[in-house]
């Protein structure tokens, strides 16, 4: 592995020798490609990935949609196989020189199963159900698939000019299904429940499938079970009594075992923690439940031993459990966050892998020792300017140490003091790894290019430091959490870098909810705010989100009508009279995570109870956050119109 992080400097790091002539604007980022999911052939021969393209957002207001991409591995060369509809759920059909994928295509009414030789040419329809494929799984002879799909309902309703919504009252379940190749005959199995996924054991006796209480986001959430479906009898033989979030899950080799990802019990806001389960059910075995970190991605090299992939502070980890002696060996990727990889027979893998210089690109390994970057899906990123990227630790007020990512000014000279943009993640069970970090919303390298210094700090009960650290803000909302932040600029400016007269923040969602109440409780330390689908009330946004279970059990810890003056106390508005920070707010019209209510809340407070510039946008269309092109633009060029104007004195235009 150490060889394969070297090869990673040296492929990330060859743009930075070109001349570079200009910096980041952000129509670049509303350009700019990443590769997404990549999975590679038994063969080790093709690696079949997706490749996100964004529409151009001065010409149509549209999601980005995903292509599927083959790179011949053997002639080191790549074909584009799909740029038609949206790709996802690649897989290489097992027994069969093909490529399996959900999409739509030619006006299909819903998502359907296609097939595509390795060859190329034209993909074809192998699988349509009577509602649209959510996902599905091939049996090693590539001849069964288990599928799943929402429940086909009879209306028997008088059909109306006018039909009302029942809020969470007409919920449609998605179902588990054998479906044999051979004969076309699909055959639902008998799980109660709202099936979320499944997949075939090795010998392809049995099923392992997740499956929640019902299909309300809380309960996909919060309550998840592991459950294994024999497959002659289609019913379920077992259940792994585990509580609490729930990730991956894979089978051992042997098929005597389940390896998974989840939460350690149901106050653990993140499925980070590693556990291995008898196939007969019952008690998982936690391992390293101590471990500083978290996992995020796993595969068995044998039935004793499982990679893992998985982040340490800001930086991203790989390495071996060994599951008999319960030990692990690790290396740290410093500098390099790798976002998910694919492991074949033979020990080969397929990863993507992005740096502070490089979105997300398609790496391949022969073995532990060699690693090779095969696409380049930017090359004009060689022209661009970069600020210089590193992670920075400091002392909490109360000793804690915290972390983050600092970007430096890309004129940056020793010495000088910058205007500082601290840019806030949500969750807050989330954090950020010391990779690529510029987006839409996140001013990254197009404000260094404007002259700022750009902080994410990874504020206490931030994911990546252990189970104590992420459990560590619970039940204490604003409190020492953001009281970090303000601790990271107090650092900064101590370093000599930050001039404390031009600290601006912003942050979506959690972010959001910390930019508010940055930008009231601590007004006179920010000289202005960007707000993004933000809390601004907790007591109206308990009523009105759909995660209310999760809010209880990973973040307050208790319910909002028990404590009304403390969760009061803890809103941005409640302090908003006192607001001098310039604000603007922008929410997404559907979000139904933070409901578009509590910016307007936000709003109606500054706006009436102070003479602070305050401003709201709405996006028509849009949810917890801006997914078309022209919209995500347009935040953009806002979020920078309304720094540069109360940060940099320039003329808003």
């Amino acid at each position: 592995m150490r060889t394969i992080i070297t090869c990673l400097i040296v492929c990330c790091l060859i743009g930075s020798a070109v001349s570079q002539e200009r910096t980041m604007t952000p129509l670049d980022v509303a350009a700019l490609k990443y590769v997404g999911s990549a999975v590679i052939s038994d063969d080790g021969d093709h690696i079949a990935y997706t490749l996100r393209i964004q529409a151009d957002p001065l010409k149509e207001n549209k999601p980005a949609h995903f292509e599927l991409h083959v790179y011949d591995v053997e002639r080191d060369q790549n074909h584009v196989f799909v740029t038609r509809g949206s790709v996802r759920a690649v897989a290489f059909r097992p027994g069969h020189e093909s490529i399996t994928f959900l999409n739509r295509l030619d006006d299909a009414p819903r998502t359907v199963l296609y097939e595509i030789p390795l060859t190329g040419g034209e993909a074809r329809p192998l699988l349509e159900h009577a509602t649209s494929i959510s996902t599905y799984d091939w049996s090693a002879d590539g001849k069964m698939l288990a599928f799943v799909a929402p429940e086909q309902k009879e209306d028997d309703a008088p059909v109306l000019p006018y039909q009302p919504e029942i809020y969470e009252g007409d919920l449609t379940y998605r179902e588990a299904w054998m479906h044999d190749t051979d004969t076309g005959e699909s055959t639902q199995l008998k799980v109660d429940g709202n099936v979320e996924s499944a997949f075939w054991s090795p010998d392809g006796s049995k099923l392992v499938m997740s499956v929640s209480k019902s299909p309300l986001v809380d309960d996909h959430y919060m309550e998840q079970q592991l459950k294994i479906v024999d497959r002659q009898s289609r019913t379920v033989s077992a259940t792994i009594d585990h509580a609490g979030k729930l990730g991956e899950f894979v089978w051992s080799p042997d098929g005597k075992q389940i390896a998974f990802i989840a939460g350690a019990d149901h106050h653990d806001p993140i499925d980070g923690r590693l556990f291995v389960a008898p196939v007969t059910g019952g008690k998982p075995t936690p391992l390293f439940h101590d471990w500083k970190g978290m996992f995020e991605d796993i595969a068995w090299v044998d039935s004793d031993t499982i990679n893992y992939l998985g982040s340490k502070g800001s930086e991203s980890v790989y390495g071996l459990v060994h599951v008999p002696t319960q030990t692990m060996t690790e290396t740290v990727t410093s500098g390099f966050a790798i976002g998910a990889f694919d492991v074949n027979r033979a020990g080969e893998f397929a990863f993507t892998a992005h740096s502070a210089i490089s979105p997300p690109e398609l790496y391949y390994a022969s073995g532990p020792n060699n690693a090779v970057r095969l696409t380049n899906s930017n090359p004009w990123l060689d022209e661009v300017q970069m600020g210089r990227q590193e992670v920075v630790r400091y002392q909490a007020r109360d000793g804690l140490e915290i972390e983050g990512v600092l970007i430096y000014p890309t004129d940056y000279e020793q010495g000088k003091r910058y205007p500082l943009i601290v840019s806030v993640h949500g969750g807050p069970e989330s954090h950020i790894n010391n990779g690529w970090v510029t987006s839409y919303s996140a001013p990254g390298q197009v404000a260094a290019g404007k002259g700022y210094a750009v902080f994410y700090p990874n504020y206490r009960g931030s994911t990546g430091r252990g189970l104590d650290f992420v459990l560590s803000s619970q039940g204490d909302a604003a409190g020492k959490e953001f009281d970090d932040i303000v601790d990271g600029v107090d650092h900064l400016i101590a370093t000599g870098l930050v001039d404390k007269a031009k600290v601006g923040v912003t942050g979506g969602s959690y972010g959001g909810y910390a930019t508010g109440w940055l930008s009231t409780k601590y007004t006179d330390r920010f000289a202005a705010g960007v707000m993004f689908v933000g809390i601004s009330n907790k007591i109206s946004k308990w009523g009105t989100t759909d995660i209310p279970n999760e809010e209880y059990l990973v973040h307050a810890r208790g319910w909002v009508y028990d404590h009304y003056d403390f969760y009061l106390e803890r809103s941005p508005i409640y302090h908003a009279g006192k607001c001098k920070t310039p604000l603007l707010i922008m929410h997404g019209k559907e979000d139904p995570r933070v409901h578009p209510s509590q910016s307007m809340e936000m709003y109606r407070h500054v706006k009436s109870r102070t003479d602070t510039p305050v401003e709201l946008i709405f996006y028509p269309g849009e949810g917890h956050g801006n997914a078309r092109a022209t919209a995500r633009y347009d935040y953009s060029l806002r979020m920078f119109g309304w720094f540069d104007q109360y940060l940099l004195g320039q003329d808003k235009t």
